[in-house]
């Protein structure tokens, strides 16, 4: 009985790794789709925002 506490540390193994995964999409079609367009407009805006302190800094500049 040397091998007692083996199932123990294969179950801790595996919940590690299992912890490590990236968990699956569990959205539904539309779901993901209106998620998929509100990142994008976040996204649209930002960089939106990073262009005009781009052009406010060349304006500072010349």
């Amino acid at each position: 009985m040397a091998r007692g506490n083996q199932r123990d540390k294969a179950r801790e193994k595996n919940q590690k790794e299992m912890a490590g995964k990236k968990a699956k999409n569990t959205l539904s079609g539309t779901e993901f789709a209106k998620e998929k367009e509100n990142v994008a407009a976040i996204m649209r805006a930002k960089q939106a925002a990073a262009e005009a302190k781009r052009v406010a800094e060349g304006a500072a500049k010349k």
